[in-house]
């Protein structure tokens, strides 16, 4: 005798199913709004976005700091496969080159993962500088890139260059382009 399964029992798998696909718009929503607004997106924001109450975005997300930080680690994974061709360059100062320009472009459509990167605050994207300033350590040997640039070096020039283009709300990816093309000529011998 076949059963159907009690009404509670229905209830909690449409809940279930129900919550996931508020936590998605949430976090879907999420990345829309600090893409676009970077870290001055709100909850509220968010939660217009999502079509969902404040307390929806709460229950997925307990702290705007925790939803800033499932985007941001979204973002550089993203960035991640955006970036990867430019690792399989055999020339390593082409890598490098590819990579920073790459990068710029990548930034001037995404304000939080450009905040992110102009904040020494965030740990996770010092997997990012990490990975800079090996390619950078790597493009030396090209004698393309200063023998005495350092890891430093990097961060206050790309990250000058990115607070600066922020703060005039420049979103033109050909103009980050050109200011990725500068940084590289900073780092030049």
């Amino acid at each position: 005798m076949e059963t159907s399964p009690s009404p509670a029992a229905s209830g909690t798998t449409v809940r279930r199913a129900d919550a996931r696909r508020n936590h998605e718009r949430v976090f879907a929503a999420a990345l829309e709004v600090f893409q676009e607004a970077g870290l001055q997106g709100t909850v509220p924001q968010i939660a217009e976005r999502a079509a969902v109450g404040k307390a929806t975005v709460y229950r997925s997300y307990p702290t705007k700091d925790d939803l800033v930080g499932a985007a941001v680690n979204h973002r550089l994974a993203e960035l991640q496969r955006f970036t990867a061709p430019a690792l399989d360059q055999a020339d390593p100062y082409q890598a490098f080159s590819d990579y920073v320009l790459r990068l710029f472009e990548g930034l001037a459509g995404d304000r939080l993962l450009s905040e992110v990167l102009a904040d020494a605050g965030f740990g996770s994207i010092s997997g990012l500088l990490t990975q800079l300033s090996d390619l950078m350590e790597a493009a030396k040997a090209t004698g393309m890139v200063r023998a005495d640039a350092m890891t430093l070096d990097l961060r206050v020039v790309l990250c000058g260059m990115a607070v600066q283009l922020i703060r005039i709300a420049e979103r033109d990816p050909v103009l980050w382009r050109r200011y990725g093309e500068l940084a590289l000529q900073a780092l030049r011998p």
